[in-house]
């Protein structure tokens, strides 16, 4: 190492002086201690960060939600069809008068009686027919009288003739005579038949067995042939319930189907079938008519509403759970897990709703994987963790 002496003075200006070397710098130490202080903590960055992308390899779906999915296939289920409508006797009988008519004397009946074919419903005076009928009776008598007569003539001309006190001619003639006496007593009972028949149909009878549905005479109503409708019947007591359906109902329904009708204001169901199911179609409501005949019971007043179920035979469809099905302005739709386990939304349409479930339209094959519950806190694309359930 090379010193330089220098030689300074106080005096004499000399003087001994130190030797000129440099010190090692504080901030350089610094700078090298900062940059080992970033390196440990890149490194332990980096040792956090490869430890979670291994843990996440290890198990890619830990952090994924869990949802219960199935997988509905496809089932026999009914194929049903509500629908409302009017109650109303099956055959409907309009009860007026059939004869002359007259001041009515008695009515005999009141609604929700039963009567049998024929019986008198209500009664019309016939004093003046009466009287009538007498008078033909005792002109029968005197026609009879008058051929008795003619017959006994002509069996005394017919012994004479032979004698030849009486000629040919004149037994012709008695004969003749006995024969429009003959024809007269015919007349008479004739007559006398027609008298008693329109008398007897003065009364109002039943046409036909059943049940009296309504009465619009009283005693002392004068009636005619023009006095309308008086009784209205029930023809056997038989109802029915005519529902109203639509095209696409009334297309595969028939003669038969099985049925049940609910009156309005009770929860009783009656049993009943479909008898007649209506050939057209109202171009007005675009509605058509089925006819679903019930046994009478006195809940089911004619002219009242009620509600049916009609069972239109049997189709397969997927089933799903209430749960499953979900709504907005959309319409109805189900999530269901695609490709990826990812959620995607589905449109469908509802059939008919049962205790089973709710049967699927349209929309769905059976095939895919339903979300059962739980869709509102999903979202379509979300990737989720299925856990399939069977299907019930």
């Amino acid at each position: 190492m090379n010193y330089e002496t220098k030689m300074v003075g106080s005096d004499s200006d000399e003087q001994l002086a130190l030797p000129d070397y440099s010190a090692p710098s504080h901030r350089r130490r610094n700078i090298i201690i900062a940059v080992i202080i970033v390196l440990a903590i890149v490194a332990v960055v980096y040792a956090f960060k490869s430890g979670k992308k291994d843990a996440a390899a290890a198990s890619p779906n830990a952090q994924l939600p869990s949802v219960t999915v199935v997988v509905p296939g496809r089932q026999m289920v009914d194929r049903t069809i509500s629908a409302t409508g009017t109650l109303a006797a099956r055959r409907e009988m309009p009860v007026g008068v059939a004869g002359e008519g007259g001041m009515i004397t008695r009515v005999l009946v009141e609604p929700g009686t039963w009567v049998a074919a024929g019986q008198v419903l209500a009664t019309v005076d016939r004093s003046v027919q009466t009287e009538t009928a007498a008078s033909l009776a005792a002109s029968v008598t005197v026609a009879r009288s008058d051929e008795t007569i003619a017959q006994a003539e002509l069996d005394r001309a017919k012994q004479l003739v032979d004698r030849g006190f009486i000629s040919k001619a004149d037994l012709q003639r008695k004969a003749a005579t006995r024969d429009a006496a003959a024809a007269r007593v015919k007349v008479a009972q004739a007559t006398l038949g027609e008298a008693r028949a329109r008398n007897g149909r003065l009364d109002i009878r039943a046409p036909a067995a059943g049940l009296v549905l309504t009465r619009g005479v009283e005693p002392g109503q004068i009636v005619g042939p023009s006095a309308g409708v008086l009784f209205r019947m029930a023809m056997g007591g038989q109802m029915e319930m005519r529902a109203q359906l639509s095209e696409a109902d009334l297309a595969g329904l028939r003669a038969g189907a099985r049925a049940t009708v609910v009156p309005v204001g009770t929860t009783q169901g009656y049993p009943g079938e479909v008898w007649q199911v209506s050939p057209v179609i109202d171009p007005q409501t675009r509605q058509g008519i089925a006819r679903i005949a019930v046994k009478y019971d006195p809940a089911l007043r004619p002219g009242g509403f009620a509600a049916a179920t009609i069972v239109g035979g049997v189709t397969q469809a997927p089933l799903l759970p209430d749960s499953a099905l979900q709504s907005d302005e959309k319409g109805n739709y189900v999530y269901i897990v695609g490709p990826g386990d990812k959620i995607a939304r589905r449109n469908v349409t509802i059939g008919q709703v049962s205790d089973a479930g709710v049967t699927i339209a349209g929309g769905l094959d059976g095939s895919e994987r339903v979300v059962q519950s739980a869709g509102g806190f999903l979202a379509p694309g979300q990737t989720v963790k299925p856990i399939t359930k069977k299907a019930s």
